[in-house]
C-alpha cells in the first residue's frame, strides 16, 4: 500500500504543478495582452508583414514581366535571324526591329547587328526603327488609356 500511496501523491503534485503551471501561462497573458506598448508593437508587426508581402507580390510580378520580355526577346531575334537566312529580309527585319524595342540595351544590340548583319539588311532595319518606334508608343499610350478607362 505504500507504494500506492506514493503513487497518488506524485499525480497530486503534478497536477498541482500543472495547474500552477497554466495559472501562470494565464496570468501572464493577460498581462502581456493588456499592454498599450504590446499592442502597438504587434500592430507594427503585422504592418510591416504585409508591406513586405506586398512588396515580394510587386518583385515577383517584374520579374516574371522581365522573364516574358526575356523570352519575346530571343523568339523576336531568333525569328528574324530564321528569316533573313531563308531570304526574307523584310520580315526579317520587322521581328529584328521588335527586339530592339524590348532590348534593355538597343545600342549595343544595334552595334551587334551592324557587326553581323549584311550592311544591306542593317540599313533596312535602321530605316524601320523610327516607324516602329512610333507605332509602339502608340500601342502603349492607347494601353495606358484603357487601363485608365474606368468601364
Amino acid at each position: 500500500m505504500p507504494c500506492v500511496r506514493a503513487l497518488y501523491v506524485l499525480a497530486a503534485v503534478g497536477v498541482c504543478g500543472a495547474v500552477a503551471f497554466l495559472g501562470y501561462c494565464v496570468y501572464f497573458d493577460r498581462k502581456r495582452r493588456s499592454d498599450p506598448e504590446f499592442k502597438r508593437r504587434l500592430r507594427d508587426k503585422r504592418r510591416a508583414e504585409q508591406q513586405k508581402a506586398k512588396e515580394r507580390g510587386v518583385q515577383s510580378r517584374e520579374a516574371l514581366r522581365n522573364e516574358k520580355l526575356q523570352e519575346f526577346f530571343l523568339q523576336e531575334v531568333q525569328m528574324g535571324e530564321l528569316w533573313l537566312s531563308r531570304g526574307e529580309h523584310k520580315i526579317g527585319v520587322e521581328h529584328l526591329s521588335n527586339a530592339i524595342l524590348v532590348c534593355g540595351q538597343p545600342q549595343k544590340l544595334l552595334e551587334v547587328f551592324k557587326q553581323t548583319l549584311p550592311p544591306m539588311v542593317f540599313d533596312m532595319l535602321m530605316r524601320k526603327l523610327p516607324a516602329m518606334c512610333q507605332q509602339f508608343e502608340a500601342e502603349m499610350n492607347e494601353q495606358e488609356c484603357l487601363e485608365d478607362d474606368p468601364e
